[in-house]
Formats: structure tokens, C-alpha cells, sequence
């Protein structure tokens, strides 16, 4: 698995991280990494109260949201 891994803050300061993952055999790290800024500006849009920070892509150590 492959996630896209979003830091994200309130502007009260609260912050925290949302996991996107990914099936490794439909996705590659390269994959996510093209692709990345693409899906932040979803998440963004889905999340108008959150501003992204920081994002990267890595190997799923825990799954979350399975896209």
C-alpha cells in the first residue's frame, strides 16, 4: 500500500494528519508523488476549514482511507 500522507492545520492551531492509501499495484510511489497536488487540492476543497502544511508520499505502514 501507498499513502499520501496530508498535515494539515486549523487556524486555531489544532493540526493533525490525514492518510490517503493506495493500492500499490494500481499506484507507485512516483505515481503519488505526480499525482499528489492533485488530490491535496480535492482533499482541500473537501476540507475548507484545514490548511495543508506539508504532504509526501511513502509506504503505508498503517491503512487508512482506501481510495
Amino acid at each position: 500500500m501507498i499513502e499520501l500522507v496530508i498535515a494539515a492545520c486549523l487556524a486555531t492551531g489544532e493540526c493533525r494528519e490525514s492518510r490517503l492509501t493506495y493500492d500499490a499495484n494500481d499506484v507507485s510511489l512516483m505515481t503519488c508523488i505526480v499525482a499528489g497536488q492533485a488530490e491535496i487540492a480535492r482533499w482541500q476543497q473537501q476540507h475548507p476549514a484545514w490548511q495543508v502544511k506539508r504532504w509526501h508520499c511513502d509506504i503505508a505502514r498503517q491503512y487508512g482511507e482506501v481510495l
